[in-house]
């Protein structure tokens, strides 16, 4: 006995050892078969990380599992992925392995896909992604018989996968996510059933239209399968759209020419909650305890072929008579529902399909609201043709259904229209084919957008619909600090509800206080709250806009500034805001503002022209960090200006210019100017070091002149200006950064040079000495807070100084040589006038000894008075 069960355990050690070692053997054939299978049919490039060979997990079939697939699309698709699989296991006999390509194909009798993401692809040509199968010559029949594999599935599943489907032309994208599938085979002869369980997330969204969203879609169906003639028919089923519950019945059969399908469905009940079932169960929540009344019933029947040229023809109708519904935790119940909606196509021709409204009211407290219409055309140029006349208090939505708004919604509406247009229509902006008449109030109504900092309060807005254009009768309404009364224009109000149209129009808009900020809209990306005016978020002019606005403000708040009686035309398109001739009072004058702001880039640019007429020059400068820049010294003058300034640059967070960027020219004009050198260091500097100007009597009236300024700089082209008769010549530069770098040239005469000079020339006591002037210099540099003075004042007073003595010394030089002369020509005189007799001569020649010593001593009292007038002047100037 105790051999016996030795031999067996061997034995089955050895069938264990087998079963674990004979995979490694075959694997490398898995491989090749599944390596040839993909060149032979495959025109992509598919890639996987694994591929293994197990006889124990599924003892005592074999099972082959795939990892890590990828299957990547060649041109037009290039580098798109098609597929990608983390695992897919097949299970077939053990002996399918052993057979040769001349045994026929390997049959496979379950396979698993765990965790797939298929993208199936339509471009606009008509290409698809997924036709990758390669073109083969063989007949039909050749073709089944030489593939490497063929399905006798008994078992198989779809687990944790998504579906996407993007049909560009059609501009369509249906997604399935969360998709669970799975089916197990009854086979008997030719007639079969397949049970299946299926459970997954639907979106479907055609145009800029979600028609499902995220939709819960189960289905637990047994189909009848006619493999023979590739016939399934729906046995017993039951399927849930979100928690509407629906049966089918019918089939759907492969033709040569396409499929033929003839199935009927309808909603087993008919209590009114099975509607409320149909909304996403996000919306509608827990629709359990919800009190209801009426009835509510699905009805639909789809037969025909599915071909190129074809689709089936339908007949679905939606009921509904005299329901209600109460949310128990809500205050409000939604009465008198009445739905009668059908979608019908009568002849299989796509573009006959269509959805007709013939009835929707419904009624809150006692708003009654009714609206019907139908939409034709659906897969082409859809057309609409709808009517709405009803009362909505916009309060009263939350308080009767639990929907979750990031803005409480307040305000009545009132409408009564009717419109009928092509979707063509509103794309391109053909208004004549947009036929709308009737009339919309809304009053009291609070509306809050991404688009907007604050929300917009209106207390009153009354539009008239006409054919192509809606007359904005009224507007009143507020935002933040602002107020606004406004009619015009809007020649695409459809175009902006309904699609991706910009809100298009003409505007004639008055206002108290309009608050630029309270209109501006934070940059996608950069704020999680768009109500903000954080200083560090960049904000945007509204990209929907596209419209004229003809303004007559009262006060205009922008930044630190307050404009008054501002008026003029801005027309907004694209995030670019263009003024024309915008006039406002400031700082006590005018201004006139021409050019736009534009804020499509992630740092918002200017690009204006100002005409600045009689300006306060103290408040200007003071409050405009611009002008600061431009002028820092000009705080320190009292009085007007006029002035053009042409510049570009970007702007910050708060809409004020970044002084780093600004480039541009001005011209400058003072009126009526005094200076105060009490504000200003650097009148003070030159105060100190230049005596002979008293800066506080600067005259300044009349002065002009011209400054460019860039990379930061501003440069002053060279101007006059005079103080008494000094003669006065500036220029030079600054920085934005309050470095500067000026020079100042003074023609100054004498007179203004000190006492010293001003005795010099009394001595000299000549007219023409009073004309004689000398240049001054002085530069300056460092800040305009910490000025660095120097001149060459000291130099030229003592060349001054100088000049003088040599005028000086030459005059009493040539007085001296007239006086000498002038004794000489007496004295030869005097002899030559002698007419005393010789006995005479005695007496006269003692005459003649007193009087020469009298000359002698003038001559020398006027050489030495030149000399020791010349040698005290030359210890004057030591």
């Amino acid at each position: 006995m105790k051999k016996a069960f030795k031999i067996i355990g061997i034995t089955l050690l050895v069938i264990i050892l087998l079963l674990v070692a004979i995979p490694f053997v075959f694997q490398g054939k898995i491989k090749d078969i599944v390596k040839n299978t993909i060149n032979n049919n495959v025109n992509a490039q598919v890639e996987f990380s694994d591929i293994s060979l197990s006889f124990i997990r599924s003892f005592p079939q074999a099972q082959v599992n795939v990892n890590d697939l990828e299957i990547t699309n060649f041109a037009p698709f290039k580098d798109e992925k098609l597929a990608s699989i983390k695992t897919i296991s097949l299970t077939m006999s053990i002996k399918e392995l052993f057979k040769k390509p001349s045994d026929g194909p390997v049959i496979i009798n379950k396979f698993n896909i765990d965790e797939a993401l298929i993208v199936l692809k339509t471009n606009n040509l008509g290409q698809t992604n997924f036709d990758i199968a390669k073109e083969t010559d063989s007949k039909p029949n050749e073709a089944e018989n030489n593939s490497s594999f063929t399905l006798d599935v008994q078992d198989y599943s779809i687990n944790n996968s998504a579906l996407t489907y993007i049909d560009e032309a059609a501009n369509t994208i249906f997604y399935i996510t969360e998709l669970n599938h799975s089916g197990k085979g009854t086979f008997s002869g030719n007639v079969s059933e397949l049970d299946t369980k299926t459970a997954a997330q639907v979106t479907l969204k055609m145009d800029s239209t979600e028609y499902l969203s995220n939709n819960t879609l189960k289905l637990d169906a047994i189909i009848g399968l006619d493999l023979p003639n590739n016939k399934y028919t729906f046995k017993e089923n039951k399927a849930y759209i979100n928690e509407l519950p629906l049966e089918f019945q019918g089939y759907f059969q492969q033709l040569e020419n396409g499929q033929e399908l003839d199935i009927t469905f309808e909603n087993p009940g008919s209590d009114f909650k099975e509607f409320l079932a149909v909304i996403p169960k996000t919306y509608s929540k827990d629709i359990a305890n919800v009190e209801t009344s009426g009835d509510f019933k699905i009805t639909g029947r789809v037969n025909g072929l599915i071909s190129d040229e074809t689709i089936p023809q339908m007949d679905i109708n939606i009921v509904s008579n005299n329901a209600s519904f109460k949310y128990p935790d809500l205050p409000k119940r939604v009465d008198n529902i009445n739905i009668n909606t059908s979608i019908k196509n009568t002849t299989g021709k796509s573009e006959d399909t269509y959805v007709d409204i013939s009835t929707l009211n419904f009624k809150i407290d006692n708003d009654q609201f009714n609206v019907s219409g139908t939409l034709k055309n659906l897969t082409e140029n859809m057309t609409v043709n709808a009517y709405i006349d009803g009362v909505l208090n916009l309060a009263n939505i939350t308080k009767a259904y639990p929907i979750e708004l990031e803005n409480e919604l307040s305000g009545i509406l009132k409408a009564k229209v009717n419109t009928a247009f092509d979707m063509d229509a509103i794309e391109t902006n053909a208004y004549q084919r947009i036929k709308s008449n009737g009339s919309v109030q809304v009053s009291n109504f609070v509306y809050a957008s991404e688009d907007i900092v604050n929300p917009i309060s209106i207390s009153n807005a009354d539009l008239t619909f006409q054919p192509g254009v809606v007359m904005l009768n009224k507007f009143e309404a507020k935002s933040g600090q602002s107020d606004l009364n406004a009619n015009g224009t809007i020649t695409n109000l459809l175009g902006y509800l309904l699609s991706d149209k910009k809100l298009q129009g003409t505007f004639n808009m008055t206002s108290n206080t309009f608050n630029i900020s309270d209109f501006m809209v934070a940059d996608e990306g950069e704020t999680e709250t768009k109500k903000t005016t954080d200083s560090s978020v960049p904000l945007k002019i509204p990209a929907f806009l596209d419209c004229t606005v003809n303004a007559d403000v009262k006060t205009v708040i922008y930044d630190n500034l307050t404009l008054k009686n501002t008026k003029g035309k801005l027309e907004i398109k694209d995030q670019v805001a263009t003024l024309d001739n915008l006039t406002t009072n400031l700082f006590d004058g005018t201004l006139a503002v021409s050019g736009d702001i534009n804020t499509q880039k992630d740092i918002p640019n200017f690009n204006l022209k100002l005409n600045a007429n009689a300006f306060d020059i103290t408040e200007s400068f003071t409050t405009l960090d611009l002008l600061k820049a431009i002028a820092p010294i000009a705080k320190i003058f009292e009085g007007k200006l006029n002035t053009d300034i042409v510049l570009n640059g970007d702007l910050d967070s708060s809409f004020s210019p970044i002084l780093s960027s600004v480039t541009g020219n001005a011209f400058a004009e003072l009126l009526a100017t005094k200076t105060n050198i009490d504000n200003s260091p650097i009148l003070n500097a030159l105060d100190s070091n230049l005596n002979f100007i008293d800066f506080d009597k600067l005259n300044l009236n009349d002065l002009k002149t011209n400054l460019t300024f860039d990379d930061g700089q501003v440069n002053i082209k060279p101007f006059m200006i005079q103080y008494k008769d000094i003669d006065i010549a500036i220029g030079g530069s600054h920085g934005f950064d309050q470095t500067m770098n000026y020079n100042l040239a003074f023609d100054v005469p004498a007179k203004y040079l000190g006492s010293d000079v001003n005795r010099l020339i009394g001595k000299i006591n000549d007219p023409e000495v009073n004309k004689i002037s000398i240049p001054v210099t002085a530069n300056v540099k460092g800040t305009f807070k910490n000025p660095k003075i120097s001149t060459d004042l000291s130099s030229s007073v003592t060349k001054l100084t100088q000049q003088l003595i040599d005028i000086e010394k030459q005059k009493l030089i040539n007085q001296g040589t007239d006086a000498i002369k002038d004794l000489l020509g007496g004295l030869s005189s005097g002899n030559s006038s002698n007419t005393t007799p010789k006995d005479s001569i005695g007496t006269k020649t003692d005459t003649t000894k007193t009087t020469t010593p009298k000359a002698e001593d003038a001559i020398k009292n006027i050489l030495g008075g030149l000399l020791n007038k010349n040698k005290k002047k030359k210890d004057s100037t030591n």
